[in-house]
């Protein structure tokens, strides 16, 4: 038996160092037909898992609950947890922070007539910008119609600047 044979790792028949795999493990050409095609479908990122505070004191509640022995393992199990979960978990529900977490996360929601309010200044502002134009358009209007007038006016008797001869 060789130094690589004793400490688990064999040649893979090119008889090449760089060539040695762990015993057990089998090159790609060397998987029997009769198995089937490994799944592609892989995930790509590990996903954390969030417990919600419900959750963790109903698996709490159903833990303390447990009277037998091998109970709280078999729980465990079912749900996919650890021992080290209860603990947190446990000093957590007597610290009172677990209360904490059943509020929702993130800003509190605005007041709905802050909401309103914030709604009714928006809208004073345009209809503000509104009347400051249609009051611009009255002035102008105005000074075009001044302007048409003294042009338009009929230059008579009574006008000084008018010469009948």
């Amino acid at each position: 038996m060789s130094l690589l044979q004793r400490n688990g790792i064999e040649r893979n028949g090119a008889e090449r160092p760089g060539a040695q795999r762990a015993v057990g493990e089998r090159s790609a050409g060397a998987a029997p037909a009769n198995l089937p095609a490994p799944s592609v479908e892989l995930i790509e990122h590990a996903k954390r898992r969030r417990f919600t505070a419900d959750y963790k004191l109903a698996i709490l509640a159903e833990a303390d609950a447990a009277k037998e022995a091998g109970e709280v393992g078999a729980l465990l199990r079912r749900e996919g947890l650890y021992s080290s979960h209860l603990t947190t978990w446990r000093r957590q529900r007597d610290e009172g922070a677990l209360s904490a977490l059943s509020r929702p996360r993130g800003r509190k929601p605005e007041h709905p007539l802050e909401k309103e309010n914030q709604e009714l200044r928006r809208r004073l502002e345009r209809t503000e910008s509104e009347l400051e134009k249609a009051r611009l358009v009255i002035e102008v209007q105005g000074n075009v119609s001044a302007l048409l007038g003294g042009l338009l006016e009929p230059r008579g008797a009574d006008d000084p600047k008018s010469s009948d001869r």
